[in-house]
């Protein structure tokens, strides 16, 4: 009796995940970025509002209301040659607390020849016991261009919140031409508080971000450099291989997303998302 239960309890659980899908592509026509075609399921959806000049905004909408364990979200993207695409999200996403299994967020990004893709969601933040692994692919023709920003939260420290366990997993794959350029794994799990503390984690710090920016190079890491007296978080940035990377570790979420936008402000041909800016 008990097992059959405990299968009832996992099945109910199961049916009642999140699970959401979005994949389109952009191309130009008559000299303009235009969306193509797009798929849409479950509580995933994105939007395009007005086009801005030659370029194409998205905006991401959770229609669950966040993402919870056992939850499953896959988006993919793709730039047809010469497309210009900014992605962003409508809010900040929100990953609670889960009572087993991870929350699951693959996404793909290509990029055609010439072509121009922007990739800044709003800031993820996790609550206290949240689970989520996520996986960025990245796939650029040799003379693509990328800006991509990722800012996680542990807690909501402006609401009195700690993040004191749980588990992040976050895995970015970046290959030019087809090789393989970038690659790293970010994994914090069980004590997530103790180790934030430490000082060759994050010092204490409650908020990390990264901006990856493809093609970059020593003149664009001098022009982020030349802000550093404004910047209120603490933030490291350098360029190899042709590409430049800027991270941000900081206490407080807000003064790291000023930062973030400083630094997208500097690199960005198009500006910020006008959802940034609200």
């Amino acid at each position: 009796m008990q097992s059959g239960i405990i299968s009832s309890s996992a099945e109910t659980f199961a049916a009642n995940r999140a699970v959401g899908a979005v994949k389109f592509d952009v191309h130009v026509k008559d000299g303009a970025t235009r969306r193509r075609e797009l798929h849409e399921a479950g509580s995933l959806r994105v939007r395009f509002p007005s086009p801005e000049q030659q370029g194409l905004s998205a905006v991401f909408v959770n229609t669950a209301g966040g993402i919870a364990g056992g939850d499953r979200f896959d988006i993919d993207i793709a730039a047809e040659a010469g497309a210009h695409l900014t992605v962003t999200t409508a809010a900040a996403e929100k990953v609670y607390r889960s009572h087993g299994p991870d929350a699951q967020v693959n996404i793909a990004l290509r990029a055609g020849a010439d072509a121009r893709l922007a990739w800044l969601p709003q800031e993820t933040i996790l609550f206290d016991q949240a689970r989520v692994s996520r996986r960025i692919d990245i796939d650029l023709a040799q003379d693509a261009s990328l800006l991509l920003c990722e800012i996680v939260v542990f807690g909501r420290a402006a609401m009195g919140e700690v993040m004191t366990r749980g588990s992040f997993v976050d895995r970015w794959r970046l290959r030019i031409g087809g090789k393989l350029a970038f690659a790293e794994t970010i994994r914090l799990d069980g004590d997530i508080a103790g180790k934030l503390a430490a000082r060759a984690v994050a010092n204490g710090g409650v908020a990390i971000g990264t901006a990856l920016i493809v093609p970059g190079d020593e003149a664009m890491v001098e022009r982020i450099r030349e802000m550093s007296g404004a910047f209120g978080a603490e933030v490291g940035v350098s360029a190899w291989n042709g590409f430049a990377m800027a991270r941000f570790c900081a206490q407080d979420a807000a003064r790291l997303r000023a930062d973030m936008m400083k630094v997208l402000g500097c690199v960005s041909p198009s500006g910020l998302p006008r959802l940034w800016l609200n």
